[in-house]
């Protein structure tokens, strides 16, 4: 769990008076609201609202979301493009499901339109890459703001609103002198498992080690809180798996005046990543940046220098995936192993079958000192299925591309 983090106004003891100022539903006092983990045996935060959370208005069917594993009659290694994945909906219902298991569904999303409803995921912890645009995040936590490569973590339950700074209703890949697109666009990871820190990068404190690729410092929650004000009907769009509902609230959520505790809402930037080195190659775990509580790792391929020693083979050894599937989302710069990839292919290497480097890429390797790559690798200990939607960008000819 993130560190402590206060913000606003909260009262010297927890569930005590927290005297208001007059005029409101509360009598004199702020609504207390305990956001607890586990039951109540792990981390938790307190919150005070100028009026009740529990004021509904109306309860009402919200579309489902539907995903589709596809039929796949071989096992075998994919390889998908997603660059040209459409522009349309927004951060939430543009959202195009490429992969997906018990634990987790990993999703693109180009949205064309600013977010239309307050959003909330009732069972899954989501984990928001921005690949590309700048922002904000609207929380009762407050504000949180994030940049291009930074990892967003919203714990379940939490509402929210993206807020993209610039945000077109269409827009070209590149522009016609090659530059960049500012669209925006995200890779969506859902977790039904709580999203944690490797545990072996914390102290018996519960502090990040001095030898962790990253520290407290690297982590930041909500910067401003944002008190919404608004005695007014709003609509918040609940997922609970598949089904969807929407609750109309008497009034806006976003009311807190303060809160404090260890869950909320937070960012860290994968260029804030400090890769572990060594003189031969390392193996990917050196990688590892969150875990789920049930079923998969998140990595950060970051920019690096490469092995020092004189006969190192600077690139990763053939590998059998024993009791993983290992998903690799290419981010930017050259990816050293791995022919014909490019920014937002994803690769696919499943279990029971061996892949590695591919031919040629060994002895390009020798005078490299270092990779400008970055990516990032979801490890799941379950079978990954494709989706129905991946089918239409992948490569059926990548589990031949080992071929001299």
């Amino acid at each position: 769990m993130p560190p402590y983090l206060q913000l606003g106004s909260i009262p010297p003891k927890r569930h005590t008076k927290h005297a208001a100022d007059p005029g409101y539903l509360n009598e004199g006092l702020y609504y207390e609201e305990v956001i607890s983990t586990q039951g109540f045996n792990r981390a938790y935060s307190i919150a005070y609202h100028l009026r009740p959370p529990t004021r509904v208005l109306k309860v009402e069917p919200a579309p489902s979301v539907i995903v589709e594993a596809a039929p796949q009659a071989m096992l075998r290694h994919h390889h998908l493009k997603t660059r040209s994945i459409p522009i349309h909906g927004d951060p939430i219902t543009g959202r195009v499901p490429l992969f997906t298991n018990a634990d987790v569904t990993i999703s693109r999303c180009r949205p064309a339109n600013p977010q239309a409803e307050l959003f909330r995921n009732a069972t899954a912890d989501e984990v928001l890459f921005v690949h590309r645009g700048h922002g904000h995040v609207s929380t009762h936590f407050g504000r949180l703001h994030f940049k291009p490569f930074d990892y967003i973590v919203i714990p379940r339950c939490t509402t929210y609103q993206i807020e993209f700074s610039l945000l077109p209703l269409s827009a070209p890949e590149r522009g016609p002198g090659g530059e960049v697109s500012s669209q925006p666009d995200l890779l969506v990871i859902e977790s039904t498992g709580s999203i944690g820190f490797p545990e072996r990068y914390l102290n018996r404190d519960g502090q990040f080690r001095l030898g962790a690729p990253f520290c407290e410092r690297d982590l930041h929650g909500p910067t401003e809180l944002i008190t919404e004000d608004r005695d007014e009907e709003t609509t918040v769009v609940i997922k609970d798996g598949p089904r969807q509902t929407r609750y109309t609230l008497a009034h806006h959520p976003f009311d807190a005046v303060g809160w404090d505790g260890m869950v909320y809402p937070l960012t860290l930037n994968a260029d804030d990543f400090e890769p572990i080195t060594g003189t031969i190659h390392q193996p990917p775990p050196i990688h590892q940046t969150f875990e789920s509580a049930g079923g998969f790792v998140i990595c950060t391929f970051a920019p690096r220098m490469l092995d020092t020693h004189p006969n190192a083979v600077k690139i990763p050894y053939a590998h059998s995936n024993v009791g993983s599937d290992e998903l690799l989302y290419y981010v930017r710069g050259k990816f050293g192993s791995r022919r014909g990839v490019e920014e937002c292919s994803f690769t696919l290497h499943p279990h029971g079958i061996p892949h590695g480097p591919h031919p040629g890429t060994l002895a390009a390797s020798w005078e490299m000192t270092r990779t400008d790559e970055l990516a990032v690798m979801v490890d799941t200990f379950r079978p990954l299925q494709l989706t129905k939607q991946s089918l239409e960008f992948d490569d059926a000819s990548y589990p031949m591309s080992w071929k001299d």
